[in-house]
């Protein structure tokens, strides 16, 4: 028995096939099926019923993977804790917000290639819903997003906090005073998609006057809704760190309201589960990197 069949094994069950085990492995879908033939070989019991098209577990499967994981989390944990850095090796998948892409995120890829020179790194950018749920999918090992510390069947590390505010060009003249939610909505909204962590809390944030906004558009990217914005068509909610540039040359206005949101608090979200990691140690870097304002202890 090897640790290459028992991760193998670790993934084909955590993905739900071959197929996919051996994408994230970056083998031959026959090389996946032969290391697991020898791995039941070598136990002297059959691990998967095979009458089903997905990789179900027998009972022996499930008792198996409670051992896998232990012993890949202990097998990572001395590889970092006893190896030197350059020996620690592997591929670590994680999302990441365009928040962090557009501020800190290149920071991080150079202390991560200084410290672990034998890392490979596959980062995929999206909205929050969209990276958490491939997070629980097993598709990505960490996500770097807005979020919440306290979330179930998640490790996570605070990354600090962004202020978002409403904005709009100074051309729309909404930069003299404040406004309710009710007043705002008067004026076409370009906002983000469903799957934004803001999507829902603006929507509440109007409800508390019984009024619905009027989306111009609902954007995937913040970057369109700032230039949109810019271009005079709406009033959007922005990150303000990211266009103080354009607040300083006067092409942004922030607009001013009552009752406004908290800062979005944003974090480094692994699967629980897991003592130690490649992707956990990943997260702690990120967390030395990230300039964003820090969450004051209560």
């Amino acid at each position: 028995m090897t640790l290459q069949q028992l991760e193998t094994f670790f993934w084909t069950v955590k993905l739900g096939s071959f197929a996919a085990a051996a994408e994230r492995l970056y083998a031959t879908q026959s090389a996946v099926s032969m290391r697991m033939r020898e791995l039941e070989r070598t136990l002297g019991v059959e691990l998967f019923d095979r009458t089903h098209r997905t990789a179900r577990l027998t009972p022996k499967g499930r008792e198996l993977m409670d051992y896998a994981s232990r012993i890949l989390d202990l097998s990572t944990e001395l590889e970092h804790r006893i190896g030197a850095p350059e020996a620690v090796s592997g591929t670590v998948r994680f999302g990441v917000a365009e928040v962090v892409t557009t501020t800190w995120l290149p920071r991080l890829i150079t202390v991560i290639a200084e410290r672990y020179p034998n890392v490979r790194l596959e980062i995929e950018e999206a909205l929050t819903a969209e990276l958490m749920a491939s997070l629980h999918q097993a598709e990505l090992e960490l996500v770097l997003a807005p979020g919440h510390t306290r979330t179930p069947e998640l490790s996570t590390l605070s990354l600090g906090t962004v202020d978002f505010q409403w904005m709009a060009s100074p051309a729309l003249g909404l930069a003299a005073r404040t406004y309710k939610p009710h007043e705002l909505a008067d004026y076409p909204i370009i906002g983000m998609k469903q799957s934004s962590f803001h999507y829902a809390a603006l929507e509440d944030w109007f409800l508390t006057e019984h009024v619905r906004c009027r989306y111009l558009a609902r954007c995937k990217s913040v970057a369109v809704a700032a230039s949109m914005t810019i271009a005079g068509m709406g009033v959007s909610y922005l990150p303000v760190r990211s266009y103080m540039q354009e607040i300083e040359r006067n092409e942004l206005a922030i607009v001013h309201v009552e009752n406004p949101l908290e800062p979005v608090e944003f974090i480094a979200a692994c699967p629980a589960g897991h003592s130690y990691s490649l992707a956990r140690a990943i997260a702690e870097l990120a967390r030395e990197v990230s300039d964003f304002e820090r969450v004051k202890a209560a």
